[in-house]
């Protein structure tokens, strides 16, 4: 029906437009314009407006939906920010325990390394002394025989003859106490 009215407008003469009738529509023209207004408006109201309206409807859908992950993302990023604060000021807070457990342990072991050095050295001293009182004992004792050995001999030579070994030691002997007493053998100190 619009070609037919297309093709009768084309097949037509036109005429001159300076009259006042053509100034104003045809109702011919008035006819089908309402009518393809009417084509055109229950085209669009039938097809295009309910499809428009889903569109829009599925856009807004979906810009609600966004928004409402982006404010579940940004509450769960919030949370995981705190949980990652807290484990972190626990992990601060454990590495003050271990550095502080650190530094305890390394003063008791470095009081128990000096507590066994200190028992070591008094040890060692101790034993020291020990040889030095068994040497000095067995150079003590040496000396006495040698020193009686030769207060025999040389009372032997004094006296000319051979003198009794025993009493002889037994005199050393005395002498040798009264020495290391610090009793002269004459009775002076």
């Amino acid at each position: 029906m619009v070609a037919t009215i297309f093709w009768s407008l084309a097949q037509a003469e036109p005429e001159p437009a300076n009259d006042v009738k053509d100034l104003y529509p045809h109702w011919e023209e008035l006819l089908v314009g309402a009518l393809a207004f009417a084509v055109l408006f229950f085209f669009i109201w039938k097809w295009v407006l309910p499809r428009i309206s889903k569109l829009l409807e599925e856009r807004r859908d979906k810009i609600q939906g966004d928004l409402e992950r982006a404010e579940q993302t940004r509450t769960q990023a919030e949370r995981e920010l705190a949980e990652y604060r807290e484990q972190l000021a626990q992990a601060r807070q454990e590495s003050n325990g271990i550095i502080e457990e650190a530094r305890t342990t390394a003063e008791r072991l470095r009081a128990e390394i000096q507590a066994r050095a200190e028992r070591e050295a008094a040890a060692t001293v101790a034993k020291a002394q020990d040889e030095i009182r068994a040497e000095r004992d067995r150079v003590f004792q040496e000396l006495r025989g040698e020193i009686g050995e030769i207060a025999v001999e040389l009372a032997g030579r004094v006296v000319g003859a051979s003198l009794d070994a025993t009493a002889h030691q037994r005199l050393i002997d005395e002498y040798i106490d009264q020495v290391s007493k610090g009793v002269a053998p004459n009775g002076k100190h």
